[in-house]
């Protein structure tokens, strides 16, 4: 589709954009059976697209071919709402048509840089949505990691992850996931660490009111306390306080201004209109130098829920916001020289990075974390990642000097609580080096009690320390600790690792089938995290599912080919207890070599 002697127009120009390429399925089979029929309503789909999707959604329609549509957003969520559309106006198509007449699509979708025309858009972008869509099955959306990476599980989308993959006429393996219409929406808590210079600053402007009774106004104020309130909560945002933002109220001030005044680096703003119990919201997040949107919705609640704190609307804006500052640092992260980048941006890059799981990835997370530790050599917080990096790195098998990794780690831990004994964060680290690769389980049981004695609400700790339990065998804290941590981070970026260590603990508690849940759900949004995989293995075999177990283990041993229950209980915190010889050996049964 792109040819390096395409001419490109003088106006056209690099821009970011979200791309959807859509296919239909069996088109030539279509033309040939039922062409006029098909051409009919296929047009007819086109039509919908263009004129009721498309507008609502701020989309384009680049091309519309025989048997396919190529269309352009100016971000993500968007893009991907849209994609949802147009899949059920193909359900609508379809109705009352025998299944040998439907029209499907696949769709695949990517976000980057291109360059666009009036009418064309040009760049290896447009050929990575086309391949995505390959990977499509009838009626799937199949997005890159650039677009899941701007979703939130659950919220926007339900996302599976496809793992590596393979496509056409690219040398490297691109990592994809396939993605569907959302669920309910849970409710978001966030833990909570003091450090304002490695996180970007956000100022919430009062909510304007539109219309309505002077006394209406208050609702502006309540939903700016709220917001500010839940998102203080955040261990990844700095929050302007509620006194000194009060004062843009009804200013109708510029981003420059609100910038300059209150030194911010995003801007939450918005109006709304209540209409009785009704509260319609329009709410917008802007970069302060710039001016650019990275995130905008039109939103709706109940008044009363609201101001009693039982409505969503608060949760769903503070969710939004949190992973549309993410996604844009990410995208900054990956996109800009290191030396240019804030260190907020190498920070909040690294994390997302280095919990991917991905080779490549992962090294360009360290990368970023040597970078910052160099810029910020006295905070803790860079010191404490790098040294989950080593851990992450040994647990995963990709270590060739796991001694020499275990040291480097207990260095990285000891530099951060130098800089900052009282830092949960650094703390909660400490507890992970001394559990996954020192076996000093007392030792690692100090240090999470103390970062819950500083911060109650750490829900690393608390999943950490219930993993520790579970290495024991204490089933019932096991699972209570663990519990608390989902409850506490329920829309964690990093979800997958929460449910893979609570799969850790219904092991430990017997609870087999509820491992097995939990290791599966692990498994939708990350299929490369290896612990995951033999907490699933020994599940099924303790539940006499066998042949599930082998296939297991046959995909574990894909992503680690060294493995053994040798260094399997060289490395796992478990040896030394009843469960190492329970999981050990469910480990042997179902195919890892001795």
């Amino acid at each position: 589709m792109v040819q390096d002697s395409v001419p490109i127009a003088e106006h056209s120009d690099w821009v970011v954009r979200t791309l959807l390429f859509m296919d239909v399925v069996e088109s030539v089979r279509l033309m040939e059976q039922y062409e006029t029929s098909t051409v009919h309503r296929w047009l007819q789909l086109v039509r919908v697209v263009e004129n009721d999707i498309l507008p609502s959604h701020q989309g384009r329609l680049v091309k519309s071919l025989g048997d396919g549509l190529m269309l352009e957003f100016p971000s993500v969520l968007p893009a991907v709402q849209a994609a949802f559309e147009v899949q059920h106006a193909c359900e609508n198509a379809n109705l009352g048509l025998p299944a040998q007449q439907h029209i499907m699509l696949r769709t695949g979708a990517h976000v980057g840089h291109l360059i666009t025309g009036e009418h064309d858009v040009y760049g290896s972008g447009v050929n990575l949505a086309a391949r995505l869509a390959t990977l499509a099955g009838p009626s799937e959306i199949v997005v890159s990691a650039d677009v899941r990476d701007q979703l939130t599980p659950t919220l926007d989308a339900e996302i599976e992850d496809l793992g590596h993959c393979y496509l056409k006429h690219l040398h490297d393996p691109v990592r994809a996931y396939r993605v569907g219409p959302p669920g309910p929406q849970p409710v978001i808590d966030s833990s909570t660490s003091s450090m304002p210079q490695l996180r970007p600053t956000i100022a919430v402007i009062p909510f304007a009111a539109r219309g309505g009774r002077s006394e209406h106004h208050v609702v502006g104020e309540v939903l700016a306390d709220e917001i500010i309130s839940a998102l203080s909560r955040s261990s990844e945002l700095n929050l302007i306080s509620r006194l000194s933002t009060t004062v843009f109220r009804d200013r109708n001030a510029s981003l420059e201004e609100v910038s300059r005044h209150l030194d911010a680096d995003y801007v939450l703003s918005g109006a709304y209109r209540r209409t009785g119990d009704e509260l319609r919201l329009t709410v917008e997040l802007a970069v302060a130098d710039t001016g650019a949107v990275v995130w905008s919705d039109s939103l709706h609640g109940n008044v009363h829920a609201v101001v009693f704190g039982r409505d969503e609307l608060v949760d769903t804006i503070v969710a939004s916001v949190s992973m549309a500052v993410m996604a844009r640092e990410l995208q900054r992260a990956q996109s800009l020289p290191l030396p240019t980048l804030e260190s907020y941006t190498l920070l909040m890059g690294a994390i997302a990075l280095m919990h991917r799981l991905s080779p490549h990835d992962f090294d360009r997370s360290r990368q970023m974390l040597q970078a910052l530790s160099e810029r910020a050599p006295r905070q803790a917080v860079p010191w404490a990642w790098m040294a989950k990096w080593h851990v992450l790195r040994v647990q995963q098998g990709w270590s060739e000097d796991p001694k020499r990794e275990t040291q480097l780690a207990l260095d990285c831990g000891r530099r951060a609580l130098a800089a900052d004994p009282q830092c949960s964060l650094a703390l909660v680290i400490a507890g992970l080096v001394h559990t996954n690769l020192l076996k000093q389980l007392d030792v690692a049981q100090d240090h999470y009690e103390l970062a819950l004695s500083i911060n109650p609400n750490d829900s690393l700790a608390w999943l950490l320390k219930g993993t520790l339990h579970a290495f024991r065998g204490e089933g019932k804290l096991a699972i209570d600790n663990t519990q608390r941590a989902l409850k506490l981070s329920p829309l964690d970026p990093h979800r997958y690792f929460y449910d893979s260590l609570a799969a850790t603990a219904a092991l430990s508690a017997g609870h087999y089938k509820r491992a097995i849940e939990l290791a599966k759900h692990s498994l939708r949004s990350n299929r490369t995290h290896t612990s995951t995989f033999r907490a699933l293995a020994i599940s099924q075999w303790q539940l006499g599912l066998h042949d599930d177990a082998r296939k297991t283990v046959r995909e574990l041993l894909r992503l680690e080919p060294g493995l053994t229950i040798a260094n399997y209980m060289e490395r796992s915190p478990s040896k030394g207890f009843e469960t190492g010889k329970i999981w050990s050996n469910a480990l042997r049964e179902a195919g890892v070599p001795q």
